[in-house]
């Protein structure tokens, strides 16, 4: 089991990390929207550590944008929360939906003071 849980921790960092050696697993048949233990998606992780190109190719190989984490949190919702203005343009381009989760990103717009993005995001 450790060793299950190792891997699973090495891939998550590559999300986290920005890290696009993540894509050979998942090109190799790693579920493209497997969680953690909190429910983050690589496609979370990568949005809300501001890895741009990372969330552009996860979108590419089918990550589900609007996938939520265990708090009903978006990566669209987490990357205006981290002012990550180049993910969200390209979860905006993949099609990411301003109204999945709660808070969703409209709400966050809203509580972060981002009225510039509230016209795009409506």
């Amino acid at each position: 089991m450790d060793d299950i849980q190792n891997f699973a921790t090495k891939l998550f960092d590559f999300a986290r990390n920005g890290d696009a050696t993540l894509l050979e697993y998942i090109k190799q048949g790693v579920n493209v929207d497997m969680v953690n233990q909190d429910g983050q998606s690589f496609i979370m992780l990568a949005a809300y550590h501001g890895h741009t190109e990372l969330v552009r190719q996860l979108a590419a190989a089918g990550a589900d944008v609007n996938l939520l984490n265990d708090r009903g949190q978006s990566p669209l919702a987490g990357a205006i929360f981290k002012k990550e203005d180049a993910v969200i343009d390209a979860l905006l381009d993949a099609g990411a939906d301003p109204t999945a989760g709660q808070p969703n990103a409209l709400d966050s717009a809203r509580m972060f003071g981002r009225e510039d993005l509230l016209e795009r995001l409506s």
